[in-house]
């Protein structure tokens, strides 16, 4: 939750997040005079911070990797931390657990290496989706699941599309409008998954992400802690919130029972909760405010990691991130989180003692404290009213999940533990989510002069990932002081289809 307050004689950003950040870095590289960060946590990060356990495993608050859309954000980001030695760059090793194989990312281009008779029916429906296309071709799809049958056929929504996106989710495909797809899921061609079963070969290049940045120390809580320290320590104070807004007397309400006022207030609190938070609003404004929010759906997201002593299995050893669409598992994804920096783990030196095995069959360990190497995987659950978790057992579930799929084997010695449940987690792109942020962000600009901004602020998936949510702050700032239009929030495609160079970072 982040709020930036604009008036002619100061500037206030709450919570600093990555669009909190944003917000900020562009004042300070602006001159503006006054202006103070207020975050409601101890650090800088958000929903893209890092946990460490006692035992000294970094866990990520879920799957975060840097890869950028922006030269302004590189140039910050740089800046922050500008030594060769501060990353790891990787080329990204992603697979998907299916039929007890492991099929490249993505799934939908590598059907070759899946059975032939689920090769079969793939291909089938792929087939008729070429003529539906065509016979529909004036008629756009009206949700996701229209989407996948359109663009890929029944065989593949069945096989993988349908399951993994509900266990993504938390919502059937039906239930989500599919206008947010953009970049973020690979439309097969049916040439070139023919070529390559017919040559029996994979294609594993696709997406932004096929290369990608990860901080050496300290998870990705890292970077934003390093952005963070790129601005004035005087400027920044953690431990408080906003719980109220009036928004007749442009004033908020912090939770140390300070206050602050504004002439324009940039938002990155979930907007649903911001609006629990205005008062003396007008009560035609409220209602609709209230109604319209009902269209915003979100999820949950439970991480589970676990620190093992020894070394990986060999068929998972060279892996970044893996997919799992079927029942074996409650996650629908895993990081090999050791694998993206050795200082995700503890040094091999220390020595920690057994928790348990992955598999309880096994007995009880010996607890006597002993040295490694370590390795660690990272897990995320998704929960809704429609999917529930038991967060009494998901733990069990997870690691027994693990030893199913084959990323632990039966007698690993567990070592760390690491459980936390993340709300929200994922902004839903519902079906009624166009039509609500059509209502609710006009009013709070127009008539309240709050621009509400963020992952959750705005929320829009196809524009939160960390590059997305930094600049959305940043473009914020340049609406607010030049008028200059938010390519980021109104334009996804055209962000993610590009380079973006319209700003640098300069002294």
């Amino acid at each position: 939750m982040t709020l930036l307050t604009v008036s002619t004689s100061s500037i206030r950003v709450l919570l600093a997040g990555p669009t909190g950040l944003g917000a900020a870095k562009r004042l300070h590289q602006l001159n503006q005079s006054i202006w103070a960060l207020i975050e409601a946590s101890p650090k800088a990060g958000g929903l893209a911070s890092t946990d460490t356990t006692t035992e000294g495993f970094l866990f990520d608050v879920g799957g975060h990797v840097i890869f950028s859309h922006y030269a302004y954000f590189d140039d910050c980001i740089h800046e922050s931390l500008p030594a060769k030695e501060d990353w790891y760059e990787h080329q990204r090793a992603s697979y998907v657990r299916i039929k007890g194989i492991w099929v490249p990312y993505p799934l939908q281009n590598n059907i070759s290496a899946l059975p032939i008779d689920v090769q079969a029916e793939c291909i089938n429906g792929m087939i008729d989706a070429v003529e539906e296309r065509i016979l529909r071709a004036k008629e756009p799809p009206k949700t996701f699941d229209e989407w996948i049958l359109r663009m890929m056929g029944r065989g593949l929504a069945d096989v993988f599309m349908r399951p993994y996106n509900f266990k993504v989710w938390a919502v059937p495909t039906t239930h989500m409008q599919c206008k947010w797809l953009g970049e973020r899921v690979a439309a097969p061609s049916l040439k070139l998954v023919v070529h390559n079963m017919l040559y029996n070969k994979v294609t594993d290049k696709w997406g932004p992400n096929a290369t990608f940045k990860f901080p050496a120390r300290g998870g990705t809580g890292a970077i934003w802690k390093a952005v963070a320290n790129t601005l004035p320590k005087d400027r920044i104070h953690y431990g408080t919130k906003a719980v109220k807004i009036d928004v007749v007397a442009h004033r908020a309400y912090l939770e140390d029972g300070s206050t602050i006022t504004y002439n324009k207030l940039i938002s990155t609190m979930g907007v649903d909760v911001l609006i629990s938070q205005l008062v003396n609003t007008d009560e035609v404004d409220i209602q609709r405010l209230e109604k319209a929010k009902e269209g915003l759906i979100s999820s949950s997201t439970h991480v589970i990691g676990i620190g093992i002593r020894g070394k990986p299995p060999s068929c998972v050893g060279d892996k970044c991130w893996l997919y799992f669409p079927e029942d074996d598992a409650p996650f629908y994804r895993a990081t090999i989180f050791s694998n993206y920096s050795p200082y995700n783990c503890p040094p091999c030196n220390n020595r920690l003692p057994a928790l348990r095995y992955a598999d309880p069959g096994h007995g009880k360990p010996d607890t006597t404290p002993r040295v490694g190497p370590y390795w660690s995987l990272m897990m995320e659950v998704s929960e809704s009213h429609i999917k529930p978790v038991n967060s009494q057992t998901i733990l069990e579930e997870t690691i027994k999940g693990c030893v199913t799929t084959l990323l632990c084997r039966p007698d690993d010695e567990i070592v760390s533990l690491y459980h936390r449940k993340f709300t929200p987690g994922y902004p839903t792109p519902s079906l009624g989510r166009d039509s609500a942020l059509d209502v609710i962000l006009p009013i709070l600009e127009s008539k309240y002069d709050i621009l509400s901004r963020g992952r959750f602020g705005s929320w829009k998936y196809e524009v939160g990932n960390q590059d997305h949510s930094f600049m959305l702050g940043v473009e914020a700032v340049d609406k607010v002081c030049y008028g200059s239009p938010e390519v980021t929030l109104e334009s996804p495609d055209f962000v993610n289809g590009r380079r973006n160079l319209e700003r640098r970072l300069t002294k």
